[in-house]
């Protein structure tokens, strides 16, 4: 079952499965960082509002706004 970035809670972990339609210029920009279908990854932070989240993807953190969060759909891993 694929979720959104929002509906994960720090801690956990996930893989990303793919992109909505939409900015194509903005999806490439998030491969680049490495946010690509089979990804793995897991939720360092939150905001208190839920804006930015920070994410731990291949060694680095990287903090994305909701906006850019909505971009791909993720896979919650056990």
């Amino acid at each position: 079952m694929t979720v959104k970035l929002k509906d994960l809670a720090v801690g956990d972990r996930a893989v990303v499965v793919g992109f909505d339609s939409g900015d194509k210029g903005y999806r490439q920009k998030l491969q680049s960082m490495g946010v690509i279908p089979g990804a793995e990854f897991h939720v360092l932070r939150v905001a208190p509002l839920g804006d930015p989240v920070e994410i731990e993807l291949k060694g680095f953190a990287l903090s994305l706004r909701k906006g850019e969060a909505d971009a791909f759909n993720v896979r919650k891993l056990s």
